[in-house]
């Protein structure tokens, strides 16, 4: 296969993926900014929201995870012309995604009375609990508007996603300035004032989206194809058995930066203040690929609907390249810019230093993170979960997090070790999801050639 057979699925993968990427660099903006604001406050309020981040972000990536076991059945079903069946998932989605994020909001708040219980120090534990308990109030409709947009990826329309998160974010940068630093009349929250913005931005999205759904008929005439009852159980299950799956494949990554998280925070303020201002700008490149990835699962959908699997990998592979070109520029980016980074997010001299190091091992785990997460989108789109969801807990929990303690605490690497262990994690997954999505795709290949 040459490269000029890639063009033409390059172009098509951008298409779609930069109306996800733009909606995915809007989000990250959003956090980066929180992350600039508060850090201004002082090392102990970064280190603050870095700790109740870690907590919160495994219910909100275990229930993004959860929609979006919808989008390669919606994409399948739309590939083939099936609009009655995309109607019957909207349908299902709708309910399955409101009881899970119900579900998940009473059990992370649960899980925010052991923060004290975790090794960090008192001052982080009690301004950091102020900042979780506001921002958990968002999770529902942060899910809700997410179930939305993986429907719309799933028949693929990634725009209407892109103006509202773009909007939101907008206003959540506003809305963080005045209730941050209390201006225009209000009092100054500090962190609490991050968490308000955060909450009702996410609330703004939620709204907007159901606006455009019922307004454009695109998406509105699969809401009058929806017949009674509120919920199918064989067409529930079929999608439970991909959202399940998917939803502990992403609970466990997370759950491996989220631990390492914790054990940099037994360290110390500034060592967990200076893993904030990495694991922000590695999110940015994270958050870039996952627009790709999320054009895989879109295009590889729709060509496995089609019954195209040559195209069907082609396309596959495109999106792998393009997420890795993307990654490798944005991991150039921070080796060249190592020294200036920091002083955006911080005034201390030994969290700025300890970040400036951190932004190179940051910048050696880009490749490894752009293949594992395209290549994952690729198996996703084939509604392949439960064998990645093993070599997850493999590279994560085996690889990951054992080498990570032991370069940090063992070998005394500190937290540079830690992130050692992340990139070996990051490696392993990318070289086994990689390897079965060429099987998968190549075996389909034959078996219809």
């Amino acid at each position: 296969m040459n490269f000029k057979e890639y063009i033409p699925f390059y172009k098509r993968n951008m298409v779609v993926a930069v109306p996800v990427i733009l909606t995915q660099a809007g989000q990250i903006t959003v956090h980066l900014a929180d992350n600039i604001m508060v850090g201004h406050l002082g090392t102990t309020e970064l280190a603050s929201v870095s700790f109740a981040n870690s907590i919160y972000i495994l219910g909100m990536v275990f229930g993004i995870g959860f929609t979006q076991g919808l989008t390669p059945h919606v994409g399948q079903s739309f590939g083939k012309g099936d609009h009655n069946n995309v109607s019957s998932l909207l349908k299902n989605s709708l309910v399955l995604n409101f009881g899970v994020s119900l579900l998940l909001t009473l059990i992370m708040f649960g899980a925010g009375n052991l923060m004290g219980y975790m090794g960090q120090t008192e001052a982080v534990v009690e301004t950091s609990s102020h900042y979780y308990n506001i921002v958990l109030f968002g999770l529902i409709p942060f899910l809700m508007f997410f179930g939305l947009r993986q429907f719309s990826e799933g028949i693929g329309i990634t725009k209407y996603a892109m103006y509202i998160t773009l909007f939101a974010n907008l206003m959540n940068i506003f809305l963080n300035w005045v209730l941050i630093y209390g201006h225009m009349g209000f009092e100054a929250m500090g962190i609490k004032g991050a968490a308000t913005a955060t909450l009702i931005s996410r609330i703004i999205m939620f709204a907007l989206f159901l606006i455009v759904f019922f307004r454009y008929d695109c998406y509105n005439k699969y809401f009058k194809l929806i017949k009674w009852p509120v919920i199918d159980i064989s067409q529930a299950v079929k999608v439970l058995k991909t959202s399940i799956p998917l939803s502990f494949q992403n609970l466990v990554e997370i759950t491996a930066f989220s631990l390492s998280a914790v054990m940099i925070g037994w360290l110390g303020e500034t060592q967990l203040a200076a893993h904030q201002i990495a694991m922000s700008m590695s999110s940015f490149s994270f958050m870039l690929a996952l627009g790709v990835g999320a054009a895989a699962t879109i295009r590889v959908s729709h060509q496995y609907g089609y019954g195209d699997f040559r195209s069907m990998r082609i396309a596959g592979f495109a999106a792998i390249h393009l997420s890795v070109f993307f990654m490798a520029l944005c991991g150039l980016a921070y080796i060249v810019f190592r020294e200036q980074i920091p002083y955006i997010f911080s005034e201390d001299p030994a969290v700025r230093s300890l970040a400036a190091s951190l932004l190179i091992v940051a910048a050696l785990f880009q490749i490894f993170d752009a293949t594992q997460l395209a290549s994952l989108a690729c198996l996703r789109a084939l509604a392949d979960v439960k064998i990645p969801l093993m070599l997850s807990i493999i590279s994560y929990y085996l690889i990951s997090l054992p080498m990570g303690y032991f370069c940090g605490f063992i070998l005394g690497f500190g937290t540079v070790g830690v992130w050692i262990g992340l990139l070996a994690g990051l490696g392993f997954a990318a070289i086994l999801f990689l390897l079965r999505f060429s099987k998968i795709s190549n075996k389909m290949i034959a078996e219809n050639s």
